[in-house]
């Protein structure tokens, strides 16, 4: 029996999967995938099984997720999902597949929020000084 393990992340949302054979169940933070709210975020994750098709119906798929917001937690659950996918089949078609559908379900998004500059509340460039 394969045991796949992934992690992924998105802004400061932090998704870790664990891939098993089974009977093609989605369980999020212990929370089956058709009662996960909100209903976009849902269908943002069901994206990575629907193109795996029969691929994901053979395998259990654990997921933990904390931290971000719900639609960080979203992609980054989207990603570690379609990771773990790719990883349990092993062909090269199969993950050409999702890189032609979407990039970002096998390669993370880097972009990150800007710290706030000192003595400013923003996080761009300091306010300009007018001594006249």
């Amino acid at each position: 029996m394969k045991v796949v393990q992934v992690s992924g992340k998105r802004k400061r949302a932090v998704a870790r999967a664990t891939l098993k054979a089974g009977k093609g169940k989605i369980r999020i933070n212990s929370l089956a995938l058709e009662a996960y709210t909100p209903q976009l975020a849902q269908m943002m994750i069901m994206e990575p099984l629907i193109l795996a098709g029969d691929e994901a119906k053979g395998v259990d798929i654990h997921v933990v997720v904390q931290g971000g917001g719900w639609h960080s937690q979203a992609d980054a659950i989207r990603l570690v999902v379609a990771r773990a996918l790719v990883q349990h089949n092993g062909t090269k078609a199969f993950k050409q597949k999702f890189l032609d559908y979407d990039r970002h379900l096998l390669v993370s998004d880097v972009r990150r929020a800007e710290p706030s500059k000192p003595n400013d509340s923003k996080p761009r460039a300091k306010r300009q000084k007018s001594y006249r």
